[in-house]
């Protein structure tokens, strides 16, 4: 399971920075769905071997997840010949000392928590892709030694809610304390993935200390057969491409000589359809200037009927939804109400002040309305009064 874990964690980093933490967790979430028997048929969840060196043994542990089970002890083996003749002239010591199964697990030297110097650290979330190389600026400044002189790692212990910050562990060993260790395993030091401290349950507590350079790393068996099911993949994504495009060729085929079949037919009702279209579009359009405002002469007509005699148009102006008047009246005060109700517009108003003009006697007005839509025809206007009553007739002048 720590085997799948650094590997998608790696790859992830590979593939966008980031994303390691999130595929680490991704395939411990789906590892843990799947039945015992299947994660050690794929290599998921096997565990790792843990060495321990305690007083010229060593001793032999399997984790898996959470469980520490002990498999037995060994004489250190820094002396090759306190081991049986047997398995001194193995190339692997330990092939003839332990099942096939156990013999190819991941090997891990497990030190005593009192061999490490442990100090926790606020970091920025930034530091979590390359947490090794962040923390090894503070051994020095963390540790009373140099970074040439301790093996070290860190490991995340939280997040802050606050500000977002890592919560880091650094965990340092002096060299000279990890030289008898490794010396005590012999020709096992050298074939170590990696270095584990222990808690103080027992238990390791997540870290390697082994520099990247000196891991070990173990073949996976399952490569061969990865890489077949790709090309088997890659074969069988190609055979299914190709049936697709020759489907589709047959379709277009197919579907060509029926519109060749069909052409005259379709430009007809297409050259139909596109007349149809132009009437409908111009008609719409008719309607539309139609209704938008009432004709002029329609305008020009209610206007002759609504102003008193005494009154006379210098100016007359429609524009668009606007009505414009300028002239001279002798009631031009009275004009606004004369002007109310009629169909062809609405809201009459005078603009500006009237000013009396000394050539005629009568009062310049500028007078604006906006124009309303035409009703339909045969229907009264909206705005109409009740009672249609004739306008009284204007006074003449004496």
């Amino acid at each position: 399971m720590t085997g799948l874990r650094d590997r998608l964690g790696s790859m992830g980093a590979r593939l966008w920075p980031g994303a390691g933490h999130f595929l680490a967790w991704w395939g411990r979430s789906l590892a843990a769905w799947l039945p015992s028997g299947l994660r050690r048929a794929l290599g998921v969840g096997r565990g790792r071997l843990m060495l321990q060196a305690e007083g010229g043994e060593i001793a032999l542990s399997r984790q898996q997840e959470e469980t520490l089970t002990a498999l037995g002890r060994i004489p250190a083996l820094a002396d090759a010949e306190a081991l049986t003749p047997m398995a001194a002239a193995m190339a692997d010591p330990l092939a003839g000392l332990l099942s096939p199964r156990l013999a190819e697990l991941p090997r891990w030297l497990l030190l005593p928590a009192s061999a490490c110097l442990r100090r926790r650290l606020l970091l920025p979330a930034a530091a979590a892709d390359r947490l090794r190389d962040v923390v090894g600026f503070e051994v020095d400044r963390q540790t009373p030694f140099p970074i040439d002189e301790v093996a070290y790692d860190a490991r995340v212990l939280g997040r802050r809610e606050s500000d977002g910050q890592l919560d880091v562990e650094l965990v340092v060993v002096p060299r000279t304390a990890l030289a008898p260790q490794r010396a005590a395993l012999g020709a096992l030091g050298g074939e170590l993935a990696g270095i584990e401290v222990a808690g103080a349950d027992g238990l390791p507590i997540g870290v390697n200390l082994l520099p990247p350079s000196e891991r070990r790393r173990q073949r996976d068996p399952w490569r061969p057969w990865n890489w077949g099911l790709a090309a088997l993949a890659l074969l069988a994504c190609g055979l299914m491409l190709w049936q697709v495009l020759q489907n589709r060729r047959a379709t277009a085929d197919a579907l060509e000589q029926q519109i060749a079949a069909e052409a005259a037919a379709g430009r007809q009702a297409a050259a139909q359809r596109q007349r149809l279209a132009g009437l409908i579009s111009g008609q719409a359009f008719l309607d539309a200037k139609r209704t938008a405002r009432p004709p002029a002469v329609v305008v020009i007509d209610e206007l002759t009927r609504r102003l008193p005699d005494n009154t006379y148009l210098e100016k007359l102006s429609l524009e668009e939804r606007r009505m414009l008047l300028i002239g001279l009246s002798r009631e031009a005060p009275a004009l606004v109400g004369r002007l109310q109700g009629a169909g062809p517009w609405r809201s009459p108003a005078l603009a500006g002040a009237l000013q009396p003009d000394p050539a005629s006697g009568r009062d310049r007005f500028t007078l604006t309305a906006e124009l309303a839509a035409m009703p339909p025809p045969g229907a009264a206007p909206a705005d109409a009064p009740a009672d249609s009553g004739t306008v009284p007739a204007p006074e003449t002048d004496e």
